[in-house]
């Protein structure tokens, strides 16, 4: 049997040492941001995305081996395991294969098909099988005992047929093939239930639906589920044609037949046989392969947009920070007004209050006073505005306090205030500003996330950022496990200021948890700011080993030693000692002097304990130490006068920021309080396979506005500046939303086309086919 190293050395494309070295290290409990960076000769050079696959596979293949020894004992105990059964589960490559071989020796409850064998029915069944050219009710007849339960030739015949149906049902070959059948050419069908059409409006592309197993896309097969547990649908798995005459055999019925050799050749038993083939897949195994099949779907679905949640959540981590600037930040609101707060460059609060500007109150010139005179104290530079209620009439009012304060190099940017009240109603929030109102939490959270996007959003729980879709509907122990590891790259990959961080940006640093942070931040208020890394060792509980996985990715800016405000790790200070020794230089001239350092060979200082990669990585920290990988800083300039749905024209050209991704497309942030969708279609001119591969959350990018639809709040947008609006659904390419083919008919009378069917509730809109790509978009982008 291959060994779970092998395996996942094939799947990879690497070699099993790389593997069998990778689950040492994750064995001893190394983190995989630290195996990524500083273990890179000892795994080859096995990067994060690898990583993380073999993390998973590894927990799923060994939960595999689990299965199969309790498999193995349990058959070994009933005394019936042959060479040839523990062969094949010794050779069974996942678990739905494993269960399938399990299946005739698994304790179960009494069935019929038991309750026949204690009755003598046995026999019966075996030479009705056996030989058809037996006549059923005569052959039964022999075996009716009142005693056994057995009252007439019918109960007879139906105690042979659960027999047969439960060993036909049973085998392993054949229940792969029935599935890989379903799979290939099984179609998803869902009806309304009757009676549910007005509580299940949002439901109604799919009252009627059909589409191949294989080709329904996640976030169609995420709402069609929604609807089922709802009570609005019913799903089926059909095979075979759809229009095909009542009473004509189930294709399955075929193979089952066929697998069993049993055929109608006019003998006695053979329509007998052919019942229990019938009852065989109706009743033993329809049931359960398409609960599997739709399990397997929603597993699929679940994962793609788990994915999905964690690409975007990645972009949105690693978006551009503006960097220690002094900011105040407004909560915009009408009748409670505008919450204002000044954070300085390290993000501490320093000032604060509320302003009311707009209706009922209509202060515009009192709170202009108010502003300036915050600015003036503070030497704001930056003006942090959230995208809430009032977003626009506040981005007017920090446009003309920009205008009365001309001496302040100041800038406004829009903050996307997802999450922001989750952290300020969290224990966190309360710790922290114990004495502030959630709403000034709120800002202050607006404010930071503007400096420093990453440092500020670990803070809040990653499901609860807004960047994914139908997250309510996926397993939540999934999408925490993947969401985690996301945060978790993405601090290890930038790294962590140990003297300004948080105790929960900390707890994401390899190695660390959220007690061992906490006691870093509580050292750092008792003792001053660290001056090395090696100081770290006298917090309380943070040993070697912690030591290890952590020192790597924390900074410590003007300490002791340059080194500690880089990404090179401690192990390897010697290393570069003696790097500074032979080129007769000291360490401290050697940082950032780029022209030597790019001359410098590798090759010339590998040593028993560091080879080329890690050499190479030493010397790239050199260059630039501590680079951020994160882009420089930018902000979109949204069009002064566009405030609302209804400022927007067809044909109008705007810029905006891409809020979230889905597989069918980008929504776009242009400053109307209502994002628009440019549908995958309308990314590019060439074919795109998928949205991520021409922007990702936080992009700036230029739209146009082909349709409005202001009743139902949908803004249709392309990147492509010569699309002409009216035209938008002419000629478009890169059509993956479109349901597959063996809808038919049934697609057109239902509306369902071109990237309709963002979620739940696609409807045909009255404004044109191009306003179907909305249906449903807000909803699901709260999801």
């Amino acid at each position: 049997m291959e060994s779970i190293a092998s395996r996942i050395a094939t799947e990879l494309a690497v070699r099993s040492e790389q593997v069998d070295a990778t689950v040492r290290l994750l064995d001893e409990g190394a983190s995989v941001p630290f195996i990524a960076r500083y273990r890179k000769e000892v795994t080859g050079s096995l990067d994060d995305t690898q990583l993380r696959y073999l993390e998973e596979r590894l927990r799923y293949l060994r939960e595999l081996e689990d299965r199969r020894s309790t498999i193995l004992a349990s058959i070994g105990e009933q005394g019936k395991l042959t060479a040839e059964l523990e062969r094949d589960i010794r050779g069974a490559d996942s678990k739905t294969r494993l269960e399938d071989l399990y299946l005739p020796y698994k304790p179960k409850r009494r069935t019929k098909g038991q309750i026949a064998l204690e009755a003598g029915l046995g026999p019966l069944a075996e030479s009705l099988y056996a030989d058809p050219s037996l006549t059923p009710e005569q052959e039964a007849a022999a075996f009716v005992d009142a005693e056994k339960g057995v009252a007439d030739v019918k109960a007879a015949l139906d105690g042979a047929k659960y027999i047969l149906m439960e060993r036909f049902s049973e085998q392993a070959s054949l229940l792969e093939r029935l599935r890989g059948a379903l799979r290939q050419d099984g179609r998803v069908v869902s009806k309304l239930v009757a009676g549910k059409e007005q509580e299940g409006a949002k439901f109604r592309d799919y009252f009627d639906y059909s589409e191949d197993l294989r080709k329904v896309p996640s976030h169609r097969a995420l709402a069609i589920l929604r609807g089922r547990n709802e009570g609005i649908l019913s799903i089926a798995l059909e095979l075979g044609e759809p229009d095909q005459p009542a009473g004509t055999p189930h294709p399955c019925e075929g193979m089952i037949a066929q697998a069993f050799e049993i055929r109608d050749q006019g003998r006695p038993a053979d329509r007998w046989l052919a019942e229990v083939v019938r009852w065989t897949w109706r009743v033993k195994l329809l049931g359960q392969l398409e609960t599997e099949l739709l399990g397997d779907l929603r597993e699929s679905a679940e994962d793609e947009a788990i994915r999905v949640f964690a690409s975007n959540l990645k972009d949105l981590l690693l978006s551009a920070p503006a960097g220690p600037r002094v900011t105040l930040a407004l909560d915009p609101g009408l009748r409670t007004g505008v919450k204002v707060v000044v954070v300085d460059v390290t993000g501490k609060l320093v000032d604060y209050t509320t302003i009311f500007p707009h209706a009922p109150r209509n202060q515009w010139q009192e709170s202009l006073a108010v502003l300036a005179g915050l600015c003036d104290k503070h030497n704001v530079t930056l003006l942090a505005i959230g995208n809430g209620t009032a977003s626009r009439e506040s981005d007017k009012l920090a446009g003309d306090l920009i205008k009365l304060c001309p001496k302040l190099p100041m800038q406004k940017i829009m903050v996307s205030e997802a999450g922001a009240s989750v952290y300020s109603a969290s224990e966190l929030a309360a710790k922290e500003f114990p004495e502030l109102d959630v709403t000034f939490r709120g800002a202050v959270s607006i404010a930071r996330r503007l400096q420093d996007p990453l440092a500020e959003l670990v803070k809040i729980e990653p499901k609860a950022i807004g960047v994914g879709q139908y997250q309510h509907d996926v397993s939540q122990v999934k999408l925490a496990r993947s969401l985690n590891a996301v945060v978790e790259d993405c601090v290890n990959a930038v790294g962590v200021d140990l003297n300004t961080a948080s105790a929960p940006l900390l707890t994401r640093v390899s190695g660390l948890n959220p007690t061992i942070a906490q006691n870093i931040v509580d050292y750092r208020d008792q003792h001053g700011a660290f001056g090395s890394r090696r100081e770290l060792l006298k917090v309380a509980r943070l040993g070697d080993k912690t030591f290890e996985q952590a020192a790597g990715f924390l900074r410590v800016m003007s300490g002791d030693n340059p080194l500690d405000a880089s990404a090179v790790h401690p192990e390897a200070y010697p290393l570069v000692e003696r790097i500074a020794s032979e080129t007769g230089r000291d360490v401290r001239s050697l940082i950032g002097d780029s022209a030597f350092v790019r001359k410098l060979d590798p090759k010339n200082f590998t040593d028993a304990h560091f080879g080329i990669p890690t050499i190479s990585d030493i010397l790239l920290e050199l260059d630039k130490p501590g680079r951020d990988p994160r882009p420089e800083f930018k902000a979109a300039a949204f069009q002064e006068g566009v405030e609302t749905i209804r400022d927007l024209t067809p044909g109008m050209q705007l810029e905006g920021v891409v809020s979230n991704v889905a597989n069918f497309g980008a929504f776009v942030d242009i400053g109307v309080h209502q994002d628009g969708l440019v549908h995958i279609s309308m990314l590019a001119h060439q074919f795109v396979k998928d949205p991520r591969d021409v922007v990702k959350a936080g992009d700036i990018v230029r739209v146009k506005v082909m349709e409005v639809d202001i009743p139902r709040q949908r803004i249709s947008l392309s990147m492509r500046m010569d699309d002409e609006p009216g035209a938008a659904t002419q000629g478009r390419t890169g059509d993956s939303d479109r349901p597959g083919k063996a809808q038919g008919d049934r697609a057109k009378n239902t509306g369902q086309g071109r990237g309709q069917s963002a979620g739940a509730g696609a409807q045909p809109a009255a404004g044109g086919t191009f306003a179907n790509l909305f249906a449903n978009a807000k909803d699901l982008k709260k999801r």
